[in-house]
């Protein structure tokens, strides 16, 4: 996927999520803060895009910071940052080699909505690296990911893959996202998304 040109001529269909989707995530997020009160912590929202999820995250009591490559993607999620009130600090940086982002460290909670399965080989290895030097010690990872297979835009991953690349982690739950796309993307890209939550091994 061409996120620049994506965000440049206003196709960003991966924004517009309903209640199902919303709380296939909240779940998620919700087992990491049981036991706990806010603050819970650092969040670090990868490839944020307009910030969506990461305002949703500094909502509910996490001290996040959400990065991107995307200028245009960073412009609209500071819109949405300060209409929503929400305490959140966006940068700009390649989330392959987020050290030199210069977004901070000891995270958390790792969360990807769609950058991951996107990526070829080494830029997987990349920001899995990236990932494990950031995250604290007893961090979660969360990721969205599409399986592999042959369909226009999203490339996807394997099982296989995510565990190659995050070798330090271990996946302890696959979960459906119940993520839709209006039609006809519904019916040419075929989302079977699923959320995957990943632990140090």
């Amino acid at each position: 996927m061409n996120w620049k040109f994506s965000y440049a001529i206003g196709f960003h269909p991966w924004e517009d999520t309903d209640q199902e989707f919303f709380q296939s995530l909240s779940s998620l997020v919700e087992r990491e803060e049981q036991s706990r009160v806010p603050p819970y912590g650092r969040a670090l929202d990868v490839g944020t895009g307009s910030a969506i999820w990461g305002i949703e995250l500094a909502k509910r009591g996490w001290e996040v910071t959400g990065v991107d490559l995307v200028g245009k993607a960073l412009d609209r999620g500071r819109e949405r940052v300060q209409a929503a009130g929400a305490d959140m600090k966006l940068v700009q940086g390649d989330v392959t080699r987020l050290s030199e982002a210069e977004v901070g460290s000891g995270f958390r909670l790792i969360l990807d909505t769609g950058t991951f399965h996107d990526f070829d080989t080494e830029q997987q290895q990349g920001m899995a690296r990236s990932v494990d030097a950031l995250a604290s010690e007893d961090a979660t990872v969360i990721l969205l990911c599409w399986p592999r297979r042959i369909r226009p835009l999203i490339r996807g991953v394997s099982r296989d893959e995510i565990e190659a690349a995050f070798a330090g982690w271990q996946i302890t739950d696959v979960k459906p996202s119940f993520f839709k796309l209006p039609p006809p993307l519904e019916w040419v890209l075929r989302p079977d998304e699923h959320w995957y939550r990943l632990r140090r091994a």
